[in-house]
C-alpha cells in the first residue's frame, strides 16, 4: 500500500491489540511492528510521545497524513520521524536532520521524556539522532539480566547503559558499562541518577570495546556476566566490523574475560543471521578462547514485536 494514509482504520484495530500494553510498569514500547505494516513503517511510544520510523519514502503530506494517523489512534500529544532508508547508515553522519528531523512532525516538542521500563525510569530524547535511547526488542533480555544478576558485569556496546542499570539494579557489586561515545556513556550516567544510583566515571568506560577486552584481560578483571550486544555493522578506525563474520573473534575475546562458569549474554540485532549461523559463530570464538559453553536459553522478544525473528538474545553457560 503506498499511501500511508489508507493505515488510518487500519492502525485502530491495531492499537486495539494492544491494549495489554502498556503492560504494568511499562510506557515504552512497540505500537505498531513492521509485520503489521508489510515493512513500511513502525510506530514506538514513549509516554505520550510517539516516534514514527518510515521504510519507504513519501512524500511530505503523506507523511504528515500518517502521523495524525498514528497521534488519533494512540492518544498521543506528539510524533516525532524518524526516516530509514537502507542506506540510512552511510547517511547518518551527513544528513541526520533529514532522517531525523529536530521538530515533531505532529504536535508539541518534547525533547526528552521520562518513560518507564518495567517500573525503571529511563530518558528518552525523541528528537535525537534515529536511536532514542532504548531499544525496545532487547526489553526481556533486560529483565532476565535484572532477575538473574550476579556479582560482576560488564556490559559492553552500552549505549545508554540499559543492562548495565538492569545489573546494578539487580544487586551487582561491580557493573562497567564500555561504548565508543562519550554522549551516550553520558546519557547512561543520567539514566543511573533517575535510579538514584551512584555512577563513577570509573564504571563508565569510554573507547573501543575490542581494545577494552584485550586491556581488562591484560588485568586479570574477570566477570560473571559478559554482554555484548554490537551493531550488525561498523566502521571505526580504518576497520569494518561485520557481525555476520566477526561475531565469533568478539564471543572468544569476550570469554577471556568470563570467571570460570560465568556466563555470557550474546545479543544480534539481524534478520540475515539465522540461529544456526549465529550459534556457529558464538561456538567458534568460545573454542577459539579454549572456554566450553552450552547455550542455556534463547530469550524471546515481547508481545509488542509479532512475528519478528531479527533479534538474537542467548544466554551461554561456560562450563570451565
Amino acid at each position: 500500500m503506498s499511501d500511508f494514509a489508507n493505515y488510518t482504520h487500519d492502525l485502530r484495530k491495531i492499537f486495539a491489540r494492544r491494549q495489554q500494553l502498556p503492560a504494568e510498569g511499562t510506557t515504552i514500547f512497540r505500537a505498531v511492528h513492521t509485520s503489521e505494516t508489510a515493512g513500511l513503517f513502525a510506530l514506538d511510544i514513549a509516554g505520550d510521545t510517539g516516534v514514527l520510523s518510515l521504510y519507504a519514502e513519501q512524500t511530505a503530506a503523506q507523511e504528515q497524513q500518517l502521523a495524525e494517523a498514528c497521534a488519533a489512534a494512540g492518544g498521543l500529544a506528539s510524533i516525532y520521524l524518524k526516516r530509514r532508508p537502507v542506506e540510512a547508515k552511510h547517511k547518518a553522519n551527513t544528513e541526520r536532520e533529514y532522517l531525523s528531523p529536530p521538530l515533531p512532525l505532529w504536535g508539541a516538542e518534547r525533547p526528552e521524556v521520562v518513560a518507564f521500563e518495567n517500573g525503571v525510569p529511563l530518558l528518552i530524547r525523541p528528537a535525537a539522532d534515529l536511536s532514542i535511547g532504548l531499544f525496545t526488542d532487547a526489553r526481556p533480555a533486560r529483565a532476565w539480566v535484572r532477575a538473574n544478576t550476579p556479582a560482576r558485569v560488564l556490559n559492553t556496546f552500552a549505549y545508554t547503559c540499559g543492562f548495565g542499570l538492569s545489573a546494578a539494579l539487580g544487586g551487582a557489586q561491580v557493573v562497567k558499562n564500555v561504548d565508543l561515545s562519550r554522549k551516550v556513556l553520558s546519557w547512561g550516567q543520567e539514566n543511573y541518577a533517575l535510579n538514584n544510583l551512584a555512577a563513577p566515571d570509573s564504571d563508565f568506560l569510554y573507547g573501543d570495546v575490542f581494545e577494552w577486552l584485550g586491556r581488562l584481560q591484560k588485568r586479570g578483571d574477570l566477570f560473571d556476566l559478559v554482554v555484548l550486544d554490537p551493531p550488525s555493522f561498523a566502521r571505526h578506525g580504518g576497520k569494518v566490523w561485520r557481525a555476520d563474520k566477526d561475531y565469533g573473534r568478539l564471543a572468544a575475546l569476550a570469554a577471556a574475560v568470563t570467571a570460570p562458569h560465568g556466563q555470557l549474554l550474546t545479543l544480534l540485532n539481524h534478520a540475515g543471521v539465522s540461529p544456526a549461523h549465529f550459534e556457529r559463530l558464538v561456538s567458534g570464538g568460545l573454542a577459539e578462547a579454549g572456554r566450553t559453553g552450552r547455550l542455556l536459553e534463547r530469550l524471546p522478544l515481547g508481545t509488542d514485536y509479532p512475528a519478528a525473528t531479527h533479534l538474537k538474545a542467548w544466554v551461554w553457560g561456560l562450563e570451565n
